[in-house]
């Protein structure tokens, strides 16, 4: 085979071959097949798209371009979830626990925020000790006892993703389902579970931007996974305004942790509940979603979620003394209350611009090399449809100084819109594709 050719097939709109595909993602991955091609390629796709059996394919070779973990030794089953990202999405810290207190093992390993969107490591790691870069065998460990485990990304799991995602990343070749589908489900379906639910985000704070575009999106990555012989569900859920109240790593996982001890806002706690109910009935411990939730609502109420995500940060390292006193977690020295200029109704809140704002307080990265400060971010006082009289408190910013505050203050307060007429009410979940 020669790489020009498979360009010049895709540029022209031909679909390409198992074999083809099979042969472009090996030698890439093994260093033989430059970047300015695969560029090319990529380019390619972006303009001219895959079909539905292309795509699993490309999925499929860059998941065996590396390890392929098999879990079956340790866990009869195991399930995952996955989120495209959003801001203020602590799901995982909520789901993960709620699921494996019913006895659905949880083998998942998550990424680090780059962007504006946080990530679930970072959140995790605002826990003083814990460690979420684990060896195979520590990992295997979790998921046997205590039948959970949250992890950093193996550098072994779909390297031929982690090459490509890069190169994509410079050469404005981000922007197309088949390749975002192939990367999201190469890496799940490397981790080895058996039933995977996706939350699939749409709206300003997420990275689709359109119900359609997340629509079309969750369509591929079930496609794929039915292609493999996996059991996955895709829930579409609105990030039209933050999840939860939090924006920001220590203060998201005092919110997880008020959501495992029956306290958290019902935004975070519903759609872990619709998530979760999925992973339940797939994996065949109920047979209707009704009855999925009852059990983990149970798992709630009863303490045996909140218990088990003691036993995973535990077993990680991590001390779970701040947990039991959420306050003891890196906190902010600078607290200060962003005033609503005029009374009405909160309408519309930029959630991407909320991600951005935590960033720049230094609770998120630019790069991968970046550090992060665990204890700054952002508390939302009001969501959209509240109703707020003028100075009202709109959101508290937790800050490192006050110089970021004052650096920060009119970029937060132009995310918020007050209107004098309530919105219609925001959907959390929209469709469901099984």
């Amino acid at each position: 085979m020669r790489m020009v050719e498979i360009i010049a097939a895709k540029r022209d709109g031909r679909a390409l071959t198992t074999a083809e595909i099979e042969w472009v993602v090996q030698g890439y991955a093994a260093g033989e097949i430059p970047d300015y091609q695969m560029a090319a390629l990529a380019m390619a796709i972006v303009l001219r798209g895959m079909d539905d059996r292309e795509t699993a394919d490309l999925t499929m070779a860059m998941a065996r371009s590396g390890d392929m973990l098999d879990l079956h030794d340790v866990a009869p089953l195991t399930v995952d979830k996955h989120s495209t990202g959003g801001v203020g999405d602590k799901t995982t810290l909520v789901l993960a626990p709620m699921v494996a207190a019913v006895g659905l093992p949880v083998a998942k390993m998550s990424g680090r925020g780059l962007g504006f969107s946080g990530g679930t490591i970072d959140k995790l790691e605002s826990i003083p000790g814990f460690r979420a870069n684990l060896s195979a065998e520590e990992f295997r460990r979790a998921v046997r006892e205590p039948g959970l485990v949250v992890a950093a990304q193996s550098g072994d799991l779909a390297p031929a993703d982690k090459k490509l995602y890069a190169l994509r990343d410079v050469t404005a070749t981000v922007e197309s389902i088949p390749l975002i589908a192939a990367s999201v489900m190469s890496k799940k379906l490397a981790a080895g579970a058996d039933c995977i639910v996706l939350d699939v985000k749409y709206g300003r704070g997420a990275f689709m931007h359109t119900l359609d575009d997340a629509r079309q999106l969750a369509r591929t990555m079930v496609a794929i996974g039915r292609h493999a012989g996996r059991k996955v569900t895709a829930v579409i859920s609105s990030m039209q305004q933050p999840l939860g109240f939090a924006v920001g790593n220590a203060l998201e996982v005092r919110e997880a942790v008020a959501a495992l001890r029956d306290s958290g806002p019902s935004d975070l706690v519903e759609l872990c509940l619709v998530l979760g109910s999925e992973l339940v009935c797939m994996a065949g411990l109920r047979d209707d979603p009704d009855t999925a939730r009852a059990l983990l609502v149970e798992a709630l109420s009863s303490g045996a979620a909140w218990e088990k995500f003691r036993a995973m940060v535990a077993n990680q390292g991590g001390d779970v003394t701040t947990l039991d006193h959420p306050d003891r977690l890196p906190n902010a020295p600078v607290q200060v209350d962003l005033a609503a200029p005029r009374a009405g109704f909160v309408t519309a809140i930029d959630g991407q611009t909320l991600g951005f704002v935590v960033n720049a307080l230094g609770g998120g990265r630019a790069r991968k090399e970046d550090t992060i400060d665990h204890s700054v971010g952002l508390v939302l006082r009001a969501k959209v449809g509240a109703r707020v009289a003028a100075g009202d408190p709109l959101v508290t910013i937790h800050a490192a100084r006050q110089s970021d505050v004052d650096a920060v203050a009119e970029r937060l307060a132009n995310a918020y819109t007050i209107h004098d007429t309530p919105p219609p009410p925001l959907p959390l979940v929209e469709e469901i594709i099984r």
